[in-house]
């Protein structure tokens, strides 16, 4: 059997894995390439958009700045200050014909046990409840009892926080059977 070598060449050496795999490579760079340039645009396309967002809203808020102070200069005159005072007071006004008086005087009659009466009322409107100070006088111990426990189960009536207690005032219009005199505020929610 008769071989032809030939010895005096170079064997064949073969690229094939060398090129696929670097193709192979390429190809998933070249992609990936893609993929990283497309989020660097959306993402400066996003912070472009908030940019210009961020500038109307400066805009805006220098526009709202520059009437406020206008409002203020043009209150801040003496003859516009009696606005402001009119203002105010149809405001309390209003505030204290919305709150439902009615109400919180029908509560507290259910409140109060027998035995109990109520001696002077001081009630004062504060952001939609009223802070009510009471003077009470009663009976006997028993009815003193009952009355706080009134106030605190009551749902009308909370923060309740005795000021005064003592044996009633003579004179005036107390009564001559009052045993006790209790002073106390509560604030009414309306519940």
């Amino acid at each position: 059997m008769h071989v032809g070598l030939n010895l005096a060449t170079k064997p064949l050496v073969s690229h094939r894995r060398f090129f696929l795999a670097a193709g192979v490579v390429g190809a998933f760079a070249s992609l990936l390439l893609l993929y990283l340039a497309y989020q660097f645009f959306s993402l400066r396309q996003a912070d472009a958009n908030f940019r210009a967002k961020l500038g109307s809203l400066d805009q805006q808020m220098e526009r709202l700045q520059l009437q406020r102070d206008d409002l203020q200069r043009f209150f801040a005159k003496e003859e516009n200050q009696h606005l402001q005072d009119r203002a105010k007071f149809i405001g309390a006004v209003i505030e204290a014909r919305s709150f439902n008086w009615t109400k919180m005087f029908m509560d507290l009659e259910h409140t109060l046990p027998p035995g109990v009466h109520v001696v002077k009322i001081e009630p004062k409107l504060d952001n939609g409840s009223a802070t009510v100070k009471f003077e009470v006088a009663g009976s006997s111990e028993e009815s003193k009892v009952k009355l706080l426990r009134a106030f605190e189960d009551s749902r009308s009536f909370t923060h309740v926080e005795l000021t005064q207690e003592g044996l009633p005032r003579q004179g005036g219009n107390n009564q001559s059977s009052d045993v006790f005199s209790i002073q106390f505020s509560a604030i009414y929610t309306g519940i």
